[in-house]
């Protein structure tokens, strides 16, 4: 059974940090591409950052030079280190992994910015 299961969500003040964590089970972590999504209320679901089974990253032009995504295959995990955070971030966030046509979903964990 494949699990995606994320964690570090939370109330944070405006410039603030979070880190958040993604554990996967059931699946082959190394080869699938991980990546972090978000949805904030009445707006539709949208790509925040992703990283390949190489590494190579790509993050949304909102979150560039603030949010930083990593992974361990190790500890089949995949990171979200985000700082300076603003009120816009203010959203659902949800793990997702992805190799060719089959994709996972985490059930998503809340963060909340204040202003």
């Amino acid at each position: 059974q494949v699990q995606l299961v994320e964690s570090g969500g939370g109330l944070v003040q405006s410039g603030g940090s979070l880190r958040l964590s993604c554990a996967a089970s059931g699946i082959s972590f190394s080869v699938y591409a991980m990546s972090w999504y978000r949805q904030a209320p009445g707006k539709e679901r949208e790509l925040v950052a992703q990283i390949t089974s190489s590494g190579r990253t790509n993050y949304a032009d909102s979150v560039k030079g603030r949010f930083v995504i990593s992974r361990d295959s190790a500890k089949k995990s995949v990171y979200l280190q985000m700082n300076s955070l603003k009120p816009e971030d203010t959203a659902v966030y949800y793990c997702r992994s992805a190799l060719n046509y089959i994709e996972y979903w985490g059930q998503g964990t809340q963060v909340t910015v204040s202003s």
